[in-house]
């Protein structure tokens, strides 16, 4: 036991050593006991297009397994290029031309060790998610991905074709390896010793248990040992866990890599070498058959998600710096605490803009958030750039309204140029020094509803909780005041307000407009984005089941069917906003990120009766 334990501690202190060889000569002595079969999963994170980047990373990990004498050492699906590519193939099929001139060079270090190296294969006209086997200083063979998904929410499956046959097998030092390439699973060779399922998986809680599970009983069924490996990172908002993992012939864990981390995990399947890291993808659990308010089990996933998506996005751009509006309220709040924690705090700036509709509480909790992270502050009130926007506007409605009618009595423009002129001032930031990103703060339940200002509090760079409902939020402020190593940095005075972006006066009650009250409340409004994105219910059915809401708040199915016309309504019209929402990070599955044209804002959610039907197609005759 302390002879393994050695083996995965002297692995984890390799990277950042200065003695290399030291700790190579160790391991190459400890491992000699396991003989053939030996294997390096390299879980790495790449950058999409950069070859060069992604290649230097391959070779110092081939070389590190080959130094201890390792088998063979495999990487993620389409590493070399990274993943996803979405229509970059097919613009710029260099990256795919260039994977295979590096591959041929990096075949040659291959003097000792194997390598499983995946990349997108050009051939004549067409693209193959391929695995190259690099050995003896050449490719020696290419495994072909036969089995694509037709459900895909990547692009990249648009332009690759499968292959024809299949042909998946490899030995190593004697031992018969099937290798599969993501879920080309029905292709599984029963002659295998080893499994080798090589993917680009990403981050999904709802189908965590069910992969897991899978591979698992695949392992059983075949009475075979199963390597997967999975990749990490986060391209643009798309996040992937890592978490590759081990089974024995019996189908139990022997082995899983760390998740949301670049991991090199040595196992020998077979003979039962490996060590289970701590992992907060297997404390998942799948989604509730029934909407919850009880978020705590993907907490950890969520904001380490959350974290890679901001650290990756910035890393990757050339950015390091983030300006963002502290508002005192919810969103700004939560993405301060995020950005901080993922840049670092002199990297973020936070700026109190405020209005006269702005309270006292929002000023001053906006202040103690920054000084509890540290993060650098200013208050710049907006009272001169709405004065002279104002003014400058309403000199050009009065030239327009010669000409055209229909001039709304109320409108949201003074709301607008609020928002607006806060982002001038965060753009202005960004353009004033270097490597600094505006952020866009809102949420996903407001961006549903078209509750957010196009260039106002939806312009930046990226919108870090763009994918997070309001109630999930609020639990997520709660864990962050928990599990953060400096406690209740977020003011309890902003967890316990009621939502509102200051912007307007409610006439009722001639105070700051409560955003429940615009819109409905929040718990009721995520249960409906819930139903639409998990269970594909439609207005009728939600109109006919019981909420969440309502097993503690009387509600009149008058007032449930104005709330529902009030989203499907909102929801509709505000399309044309989601499509130009900045990147942000994809946290749950299915996301807001699903695609609906922005001109289906006709679609009739409630249905036709079939008579209804029978009577308009008469009528049209």
């Amino acid at each position: 036991m302390a002879e393994t334990d050695r083996i995965f501690e002297l692995t984890e202190k390799y990277f950042t050593s200065q003695n290399k060889n030291e700790i190579d000569t160790e391991l190459k002595e400890l491992l000699l006991p396991y003989g053939k079969g030996s294997i390096g999963i390299a879980q790495i994170n790449p950058k999409v297009g950069d070859i060069e980047y992604n290649s230097k990373k391959i070779v110092q990990y081939i070389n590190f397994a080959q130094s201890i004498g390792l088998d063979l050492v495999v990487f993620p699906e389409l590493i070399m290029s990274g993943f996803p590519l979405e229509n970059s193939i097919e613009n710029h099929p260099i990256i795919a031309n260039e994977c295979v001139k590096w591959l041929n060079e990096i075949a040659k270090i291959t003097t000792k060790t194997t390598a499983l190296v995946g990349f997108v294969e050009p051939y004549e006209d067409k693209f193959y998610d391929s695995v190259a086997v690099l050995n003896g200083g050449k490719i020696t063979d290419i495994i072909r991905r036969k089995s694509l998904p037709n459900n895909s929410e990547f692009n990249d499956f648009n332009c690759i074709t499968p292959f024809e046959s299949l042909n998946n097998m490899i030995t190593v030092n004697g031992i018969k390896y099937g290798i599969l390439i993501g879920e080309d699973y029905c292709n599984t060779e029963q002659n295998a010793d080893v499994i080798i399922n090589i993917c680009a998986v990403p981050t999904k809680i709802k189908n965590e248990q069910i992969k897991h599970s899978f591979m698992s009983s695949l392992a059983q069924k075949y009475s075979t040992p199963l390597v997967y490996v999975n990749q990490v990172g986060a391209t643009d908002g798309v996040s992937f866990d890592g978490t590759s993992r081990v089974f024995n012939k019996n189908g139990e864990m022997l082995a899983c890599a760390k998740s949301f981390e670049e991991h090199f995990l040595i196992v020998n399947p077979v003979k039962n070498l490996g060590k289970i890291y701590p992992s907060v993808m297997l404390s998942c659990k799948d989604n509730q058959s029934q909407f919850s308010l009880d978020y705590e089990p993907d907490m950890e996933r969520t904001y380490k998600t959350l974290i890679q998506g901001i650290k990756d996005y910035f890393g990757k751009t050339g950015f390091r710096r983030a300006v963002l509006g502290l508002s005192g309220g919810l969103d700004s709040t939560v993405c301060a605490v995020l950005l901080t924690d993922a840049l670092g705090k002199e990297n973020v700036f936070g700026v109190s803009m405020p209005s006269k509709i702005t309270s006292q509480t929002s000023k001053d909790d906006a202040q103690i958030l920054a000084q509890n992270l540290g993060i650098g502050f200013t208050v710049s009130p907006i009272k001169d750039m709405f004065d002279t926007t104002n003014n400058c506007l309403q000199n050009l409605f009065a030239d327009v309204e010669k000409h055209w009618d229909n001039r709304y009595k109320q409108s949201f423009t003074a709301d607008n140029i609020q928002a607006r002129s806060r982002a001038m001032f965060l753009w202005g930031v960004s353009n004033e020094f270097g490597s600094c990103l505006p952020i866009a703060t809102s949420d996903k339940s407001e961006a549903y509803m078209g509750y957010a200002t196009i260039n106002g509090d939806m312009s930046g760079g990226f919108a870090p909780i763009a994918d997070i409902t309001k109630t999930k939020l609020f639990a997520l402020a709660r864990w962050l005041n928990k599990n953060r190593e400096q406690k209740n940095a977020i003011p309890q005075s902003v967890i316990d307000k009621r939502p509102g972006a200051e912007l307007a006066i409610d006439p009722k009650t001639n105070k700051p407009l409560i955003a429940e009250d615009a819109l409905m409340p929040y718990e009721f409004l995520d249960e409906v984005i819930w139903r639409i994105e998990n269970k594909k219910e439609n207005y009728n059915i939600m109109l006919n089941s019981e909420f969440l809401y309502e097993k503690s708040h009387p509600v009149t199915r008058e007032q449930k069917t104005m709330w529902l016309d009030k989203f499907y309504r909102r929801m509709s019209t505000a399309l044309y906003k989601k499509s130009i929402m900045p990147p942000y990070v994809i946290v749950d599955s299915p996301s807001y990120n699903s695609k609906q044209p922005i001109t289906s804002c006709g679609i009739n959610y409630k249905g036709f009766e079939q008579k209804e039907i029978e009577q308009k197609i008469q009528q049209w005759l």
